[in-house]
């Protein structure tokens, strides 16, 4: 019997499949559930939420957070730093870029400096964004921040928690790290005023809009400190939808104003790597008020099936707020519907194959599809929830990408 050998690029495609699909599985990762399994870290973990950082560690494919037992994390509390600055403390302890327990050894020249989060927000001054990693002696590795070009270490490796090999790595240090420049106080967010910062950069229009309504701008304050992402539309575009605007009731007129803002913070590079649906301050139950988030090139857009928006500029980034500016105001669905093209004029039949009215009647031409045009006309909500849509989006893609390689894996198994 003659055993049948399969062809060398055969396993090598095979192989090269099997690695696709574990680096498809490796490169998503969620720090608050690596850190979920290690308890003495609970207080760092709820932390990392409650300034907003998970979510931008989450955005991003290659990091290492320098994490920090429920005991050092007691006594940074003890001091009473406001969430600005206690957001700037943790961000200096996440570094862009990939230090595994293995690498912090092998070093080059025994030392690397690497920028943080803390770095990449613009607000540390010279190198004070920068972290310090040195081999020392005796196996320690310690970690400085680059304040004033000191390179003593403030605080020491002491193990690894979580590694996910150049993806994301979690280590516990020592200590907080020390920076007075991180620790300097900062304002509270809610001490900043959203309407004169849109009014002083272009968007008075809209800020005016939201004084007058009560309910919308107690809405926009009372979710600043949790998190909350505003679209001002600048002015041209704005005065010149203000009749239509003014023709709305009180409710609706609220419920747009909220329509343009999201209860989380989502900074630029956060919009740029989470595409997809986004729920508003206007979003209640069948009342959807989302809007589609979408990259074109650079540039980043907001959809609805009424029209769409790009972001011009940002007014202010200061987490938990951000401000961005649109050039176009973006239409709500549930309170305007896209214009509906004409449909065309049937083709001239002729004579010989001309048809009795009854039946004509069954060969009807289906009216034509909505175009993305606004029109005055309120809308009906339509059926389904923003949960539903996500769901069976995330159903599609993963099914998509999956049936891919399974189909890919039959066709090779089938070679051989």
């Amino acid at each position: 019997m003659q055993v049948r050998r399969t062809p060398p690029h055969l396993l090598a495609a095979l192989l090269l499949l099997l690695v696709a699909a574990a680096t498809s599985l490796a490169r998503a990762h969620n720090i608050t559930s690596l850190l979920a399994g290690h308890p003495d870290f609970s207080t760092f973990n709820h932390y990392l939420s409650a300034t907003h950082l998970a979510a931008e560690i989450n955005s991003r494919t290659t990091i290492t957070v320098l994490a920090v037992s429920n005991a050092a994390m007691n006594d940074l509390l003890a001091e009473h730093p406001t969430t600005t600055t206690l957001k700037n403390i943790l961000s200096l302890h996440v570094l862009l870029d990939y230090f595994g327990s293995k690498k912090l050894h092998q070093l080059t020249d025994g030392s690397a400096l690497a920028a943080t989060l803390f770095q990449s927000t613009g607000s540390a001054p010279g190198s004070s964004g920068f972290v310090n990693i040195t081999d020392l002696k005796g196996g320690k590795v310690g970690f400085a921040p680059e304040e004033g070009g000191s390179s003593d270490a403030g605080a020491y490796f002491v193990k690894s928690l979580e590694e996910l090999a150049y993806n994301i790595s979690v280590i516990e240090i020592s200590k907080v790290l020390p920076s007075a420049i991180a620790a300097a106080p900062a304002p509270e967010p809610s001490q900043v005023n959203v309407t004169d910062v849109m009014a002083a950069h272009g968007c008075k229009e809209f800020a005016d809009a939201l004084l007058n309504s009560s309910d919308a701008l107690k809405t926009y304050e009372d979710n600043v400190v949790g998190g909350l992402t505003a679209f001002c539309p600048l002015d041209d575009p704005f005065k010149a939808f203000r009749p239509k605007f003014d023709n709305l009731s009180a409710a609706d007129r609220a419920s747009f104003l909220e329509f343009f803002a999201t209860p989380v913070y989502m900074s630029m590079s956060m919009l740029r790597s989470n595409n997809g649906l986004m729920n508003t301050l206007a979003t209640d139950g069948s009342r959807k008020f989302d809007f589609t988030v979408q990259n074109d090139g650079q540039d980043v857009t907001l959809k609805t099936k009424v029209n769409t928006a790009k972001i011009t500029g940002t007014l202010l980034d200061e987490q938990p707020l951000v401000i961005y500016t649109l050039d176009k105001v973006l239409l709500p669905q549930e309170l305007f519907k896209a214009a509906v093209s004409p449909a065309p004029a049937p083709a001239p039949t002729p004579e010989k194959a001309a048809e009795s009215p009854k039946a004509a009647a069954k060969h009807k031409s289906p009216p034509a599809p909505p175009t993305s045009a606004a029109s005055d006309a309120p809308a009906d909500s339509p059926d389904g929830t923003v949960a539903d849509q996500k769901s069976n989006a995330n159903a599609r893609i993963c099914c998509g990408r999956f049936g891919f390689m399974a189909l890919s894996l039959l066709l090779v198994v089938l070679a051989l």
